[in-house]
C-alpha cells in the first residue's frame, strides 16, 4: 500500500453532464484535488429531442472535456507528485453505445458522419429503441434459452442491443458504415491506451452482463441464430463485437504516449478496466453483502452484491441484470434503479418557472435559469416539508420517463391523482417526493419477496447530499435508516479505489476499499408517526400503478 502522499491515483467519473477527475492519495484515500468539465454540445442542446426522448452525445464532447479535466485537476500539483500516479480508472453512463470502425472509432469523428446524431453516443436514457426492446423481449422469450434470464427477465429500451437495432433500421449509411459497436466505458480506456483494433479491445463484464445479455452459461452474447432471427440486419455481428469480458480489477493496459502528452500523465500509467457509473458509485459507497446503495440523481441506481457462490442460480424478477463480478469480483451484483428522481424535481421546477423563462426569456441566461430552478426547489422543500401528511393526500407516479425497475416498462407515464382546488404547489412538490419514495420501496418489497434480504440502505449522489426533505422522505417510507456516503465524489472515488488496484498498490478491491473509504456522513431515521400513513399511501400508490398496467395492457 505504501505511505501517504507516496502512490496517487485518478478516478474518471464521466456522467450524464460533464466528466469529473478526482486525484486521490492511494494509502488514506485523501482527495488531492478535482475538477468538472461540461460537455460543450450537450450543454447546448445539440443533438437532442425531448420530445422524441432523443439524447445523443457527440464523442468529440468526451475526448475534449476529458483532456480539459485531467489538466485541471494536475493544475497546482508538483511534478514530483504527478510523477506519483500509479493508476487510472473510468466509469460512464450506460447503455451509451456508439458506432464505431475497424479501428474503435466512433463514426461521428469521420467528418461525413460528424453531425448525424445516430453515429454519436446513444445516452443511457434515450427512449428512441422501444418498438425493438419489445421484440427482443418477444424473441427471448420463445426461444430455447431465454437471453433475458439474467437481465430480470425483461430487456430495456434503455440498452445496448435495443439501440443498435433501432438506429441500424432508421440509418442505413450507419449501419452500413458500423463495423462493431462498443459502450462508452469501454471506448474510454481503449481509447487512453491507443488500442487501433475493435476486435482485441478488452470489454467490461459489468456493461456487457447487465446491458448486453453476456453471460457465460450462453457464452457469452446470444446466439447468432438469435440475433439474425431478430432482424436480418445483424447478421454476422456477434464476431465483431466481443466474447471475453474482464472485471474491473483488471488492467486494460498503459496510457499512450499520445494521452500522456495530451493529459500531463507519466507515461507508466496504467489504465483500468471501465465500469457503470452506478457500479462504482457502489464501491465508493463501500458496499457490502445485502447492502442496498442507491446512486441517487437525475434517476436511481440501486445496486446490491451477495455472494456469488450462495446466488448464482437465484433468478430475481423485474432487475436490471444480476451478473458475477459486475461490482465486487467474486460477488453477484444486481442492478434496479427508477428512471427518474431528481429529473422529476426538476420537471416540476421548469413548470413553475415557464411563465418566468418565457415572459422574460432575453433577461435570464442558462445559469440564470439553472440558478432559479434551485430557488423554487429549496423554497419548494422549506415549505413541504412542514405539511402534514394524511391519507387523504394527493398521490402520484413517479413513472414520467417510464419505469426501469421492478419489471421495466417505458410506455408507462406519470399520473397525478387526488387534486384539488386547495392543491398548490409544496402540497403537488410532496406528492412528487413521495412518490419517488414510494417507487423505490417498490424496489427494496421486490428483492425481499425474491428472496433477495435487504439488511442495509446505504445513499449517495447528487440528491443524499441537496436535499434533507427528500431523503427523511424515504426513509419514513422504506421504515429504515439511511447512512449518507460522505464524499461527493462517490463514483469517482470507486474509480480511484480501482484504478489502485490496477496499478498494483492494494491486492484487491477489498483492501482498497478499507484504506479509502471516506466513510459516512448522515443518517437519516425513520419517523414511526409519518410511516403509519405512508404505508396507506403506498396502497394507493400500488392501486394507481395497477390500474395504468392494466390499461396500458389492454390498450
Amino acid at each position: 500500500m505504501g505511505k501517504a502522499g507516496e502512490n496517487l491515483v485518478i478516478g474518471l467519473d464521466f456522467g450524464t453532464d460533464s466528466v469529473r477527475a478526482l486525484l486521490v492519495d492511494a494509502a488514506t484515500g485523501d482527495e488531492r484535488n478535482h475538477a468538472v468539465r461540461i460537455y460543450p454540445r450537450w450543454s447546448n442542446g445539440l443533438y437532442c429531442d425531448n420530445q422524441r426522448s432523443q439524447f445523443r452525445q457527440h464523442p468529440l464532447d468526451h475526448i475534449e472535456a476529458m483532456e480539459a479535466v485531467i489538466r485541471e485537476v494536475l493544475s497546482g500539483i508538483p511534478d514530483d507528485a504527478i510523477n506519483r500516479i500509479r493508476g487510472l480508472s473510468v466509469d460512464t453512463t450506460g447503455s451509451t453505445p456508439v458506432a464505431v470502425d475497424r479501428q474503435g472509432i466512433p463514426l461521428a469523428l469521420h467528418p461525413e458522419f460528424a453531425e448525424n446524431p445516430n453515429a454519436m453516443f446513444v445516452l443511457w436514457k434515450d427512449h428512441t429503441a422501444i418498438v425493438e426492446a419489445e421484440e427482443i423481449n418477444y424473441l427471448a422469450h420463445q426461444w430455447e434459452t431465454d437471453y433475458t434470464m439474467y437481465s430480470g427477465g425483461s430487456y430495456s429500451s434503455e440498452w445496448f442491443w435495443a439501440k443498435m437495432l433501432h438506429i441500424s433500421r432508421i440509418d442505413p449509411a450507419v449501419a452500413r458504415c458500423a463495423y462493431s459497436w462498443m459502450e462508452h466505458c469501454d471506448w474510454i480506456p481503449n481509447l487512453l491506451c491507443g488500442y487501433d483494433n475493435v476486435l482485441t479491445m478488452k470489454r467490461s463484464r459489468c456493461a456487457a452482463g447487465h446491458k448486453a445479455m453476456w453471460h457465460a452459461e450462453f457464452g457469452g452474447l446470444p446466439s447468432q441464430e438469435f440475433l439474425t432471427k431478430l432482424d436480418p440486419r445483424l447478421e454476422g455481428i456477434r464476431d465483431r463485437l466481443f466474447h471475453q469480458t474482464y472485471t474491473s480489477n483488471i488492467a486494460v493496459g498503459t496510457i499512450s504516449s499520445e494521452w500522456a502528452s495530451r493529459t500531463g500523465l507519466p507515461q507508466h500509467v496504467k489504465v483500468g478496466m471501465g465500469a457503470l457509473d452506478a457500479h462504482m458509485g457502489a464501491v465508493g459507497g463501500v458496499i457490502k453483502p445485502y447492502a442496498l446503495v442507491k446512486v441517487i440523481g437525475t434517476s436511481t441506481c440501486d445496486m446490491l452484491i451477495a455472494p456469488a457462490d450462495r446466488h448464482r442460480n437465484h433468478l430475481v424478477k423485474g432487475i436490471c441484470g444480476q451478473v458475477d463480478g459486475s461490482i465486487i469480483p467474486g460477488m453477484l451484483g444486481m442492478e434496479a434503479g427508477q428512471s427518474a428522481f431528481g429529473d422529476l424535481y426538476h420537471w416540476f421546477a421548469r413548470l413553475l418557472a415557464y411563465p418566468i423563462t418565457t415572459l422574460l426569456a432575453d433577461t435570464f441566461n442558462q445559469q440564470e435559469q439553472q440558478t432559479l430552478s434551485n430557488r423554487i426547489l429549496a423554497a419548494l422543500s422549506e415549505h413541504a416539508k412542514v405539511l402534514p401528511v394524511r391519507a387523504a393526500d394527493e398521490v402520484t407516479l413517479d413513472w414520467v420517463n417510464g419505469r426501469r425497475t421492478p419489471d421495466v416498462n417505458p410506455t408507462l407515464s406519470g399520473w397525478l391523482t387526488g387534486i384539488r382546488l386547495g392543491t398548490d404547489a409544496p402540497r403537488l412538490f410532496k406528492s412528487l417526493v413521495e412518490s419517488t419514495a414510494f417507487g423505490s420501496k417498490a424496489i427494496v418489497d421486490r428483492f425481499e419477496a425474491e428472496g433477495i434480504p435487504v439488511q442495509e440502505i446505504i445513499a449517495t449522489g447528487g440528491i443524499s447530499k441537496k436535499s434533507p426533505y427528500a431523503m427523511q422522505v424515504l426513509a419514513d417510507v422504506l421504515e429504515r435508516p439511511i447512512k449518507t456516503v460522505r464524499t461527493e465524489q462517490a463514483c469517482a472515488l470507486g474509480t480511484a479505489m480501482y484504478a489502485a488496484v490496477v496499478a498494483g498498490i492494494h491486492p484487491d478491491i477489498t483492501a482498497a476499499q478499507e484504506a479509502m473509504s471516506s466513510g459516512f456522513e448522515q443518517e437519516y431515521h425513520p419517523r414511526p408517526g409519518r410511516s403509519t400513513v405512508y404505508r396507506q399511501l403506498y396502497r394507493r400508490y400500488e392501486q394507481l400503478a395497477h390500474i395504468q398496467e392494466k390499461q396500458i395492457s389492454y390498450n
